[in-house]
């Protein structure tokens, strides 16, 4: 704000207000500004001076109208709630199997399925250490696996997530099973959830299978085949959470998403694609950190930017490619070891946040996830939370309630105008590729990160039961979910091998011999031959070892 517009606001401010500038003042010495994890400034009271004045009353906009800072339906959830997505996965595929049931029973509307840390790291069960096996997720090694792991699941009307980097075997198993099905391919709904490979190379490194050139080339091609064969699928999920999780603020991690958004678009774009073909099946991923009106105002921000950037960067004219469809997860790095109980409120925290920033689909975390995936009870309680947020709470009851507020408009505004500048200057080092090659990006998290820590352990940054308010108590008195059953672990390594060795070994061998020759020129679909390798009954690791002689090894760039 420039020195004269404040100058006039303080010479024409209601003598109510003086009077209480002053009062304040009596009350509170010193400066009493304080700042939100974004670097923000925050005032104690916010009135209509805080607005430009020659703004008109709807410059936000209306509900399911441009730019959408108010949500992007004009129903919102009077029409529909948002989908409550639950994370799953340990053990072996019988397990997902039985835990997917209880979990839809208890209310969830969607599933999301979580794979061994071998499989996210583009390895078969019997390439990596036993005991490691299905202790953070559900081994699935090729389509037998996603066939008994879907077992009597509707996947032909229930919309799945796959946490599912590059190259994307989850979803090609999942068309192979529909296809075995008869269901087609135009039913199946969904998103694959961890395709952003910018983020794995930022912030996630397990996930970072491939070259991130050989990565971007797979992602457009995962586009492009969604797009046309399977079209109502997300085959890109732009993830914000990686980032913000690594220690990046949350302006910073919107700023980083929609900078990626911008690359995925324009390399698009470079391959041909039309904008209104590809932008409505942008989706984006988010941390949801406990600083409730700050991710408001972030997802409220962030809905504004993408419209602007799709409709006057893009040049897309259809409405439905300017939506900023989101789904959120509350926020893991909030939760604490200490009192984990107090977790429960923060998870509520979070995602009264997500709900009135006015996300599309949700996940809940389990207070005791600090310790071990998530308990049935826990998985309850987290589940139960956003039934009492939406039937008990009624924060549906009214779209965008926090709208209007002097407070979280200033501060969707001052939101705005921060990722704007990051992401100038992410195009000034030549887009998030370039950006990320050099390590910019990275070294912004850590410094954010570091910033961070430090206030927290000067006590700056209250954590309650890490540095205030602590208590004694034994965490050993909290169950936590039990190790899979190491006989039932080597049983799948059995049946694994006798899977490789039963089946048409020749099939596998041309398959995998077509999918290394389709890198080789950009006339061919990468991702075409991952689904058809897998029809044929290659594995998991099969396809990823053969991606990886002939796009590199995933190598992220260490920052010092």
């Amino acid at each position: 704000m420039s020195a004269d517009i404040l100058n006039i606001k303080q010479a024409t401010a209601p003598e109510g207000l003086r009077k209480w500038e002053r009062e304040f003042a009596q009350g509170v010495k010193g400066d009493a500004t304080t700042f939100n994890r974004s670097g923000v400034p925050i005032k104690p009271l916010y009135t209509p001076m805080d607005r430009p004045a020659a703004q008109p009353e709807d410059a936000q906009g209306y509900p399911g109208q441009y730019p959408y800072t108010r949500g992007i339906y004009a129903t919102m959830y009077r029409g529909r709630s948002w989908s409550q997505r639950q994370l799953i996965g340990l053990g072996v595929p019988e397990d997902y199997n039985s835990r997917v049931k209880e979990i839809l029973d208890l209310g969830a509307s969607a599933l999301s399925l979580i794979p061994c840390n071998s499989v996210f790291r583009g390895y078969d069960a019997d390439e990596v250490p036993h005991q490691l096996l299905g202790t953070c997720g559900t081994v699935i090694n090729h389509v037998k696996d996603m066939e008994t792991a879907l077992d009597g699941v509707p996947i032909g009307n229930l919309s799945t997530a796959m946490n599912d980097p590059s190259p994307f075997t989850l979803l090609a198993f999942e068309l192979a099973v529909a296809k075995r099905r008869g269901i087609p391919w135009t039913s199946i709904t969904g998103t694959s959830n961890q395709s952003d490979c910018i983020s794995h190379f930022v912030a996630n490194h397990m996930f970072f299978r491939l070259a991130l050139q050989g990565a971007r080339r797979v992602v457009i091609d995962h586009i492009k085949f969604c797009n046309t064969q399977v079209p109502n699928w997300n085959p890109l999920s732009i993830v914000g959470q990686h980032m913000q999780q690594a220690g990046a603020t949350p302006a910073e991690a919107m700023a980083f998403t929609l900078a990626s958004g911008i690359q995925y678009a324009e390399d698009c774009i470079a391959a041909g694609m039309d904008p209104d073909q590809f932008l409505p099946r942008f989706t984006f991923f988010f941390d949801i950190s406990v600083s409730l009106f700050e991710e408001v105002a972030k997802f409220r921000a962030g809905r504004r930017v993408w419209a602007r950037l799709c409709r006057e960067r893009f040049g897309a004219k259809d409405p439905r490619s300017w939506r900023f469809k989101f789904h959120g997860q509350t926020s893991g790095v909030d939760l604490t070891r200490q009192q984990p109980l107090n977790n429960v409120a923060r998870v509520t925290t979070q995602a009264m946040a997500g709900i009135l920033g006015g996300l599309q689909s949700l996940h809940t975390d389990g207070y005791d996830e600090v310790f071990s995936t998530p308990t049935t009870e826990a998985a309850r309680i987290a589940v139960a939370t956003q039934n009492i947020l939406r039937e008990e709470a009624h924060l549906t009851d009214v779209i965008d309630p926090l709208g209007g507020s002097y407070y979280v408009e200033s501060l969707t505004d001052e939101m705005e105008h921060k990722i704007n500048q990051i992401i100038a200057m992410i195009d000034e080092a030549g887009g998030m590729y370039n950006a990320v090659e050099k390590g910019i990006v990275q070294q912004m998290i850590g410094d954010s990160a570091l910033a961070f820590q430090k206030k927290v352990d000067s006590g700056e940054q209250t954590v309650v039961g890490v540095n205030a308010y602590q208590v004694e108590e034994d965490p050993a008195t909290y169950p936590t979910l039990e190790y899979p059953d190491p006989e039932r672990m080597q049983n799948y390594l059995k049946k694994l091998a006798e899977f490789k060795k039963t089946r048409s070994n020749t099939d596998v061998a041309n398959a995998l011999t077509d999918l290394a020759k389709s890198t080789e020129t950009r006339k061919t679909n990468v991702f075409e031959h991952v689904v058809k390798a897998a029809e044929a009954g290659a594995t998991h690791g099969e396809i990823c070892g053969t991606l990886r002689k002939e796009l590199g090894f995933g190598h992220p760039l260490t920052v010092v």
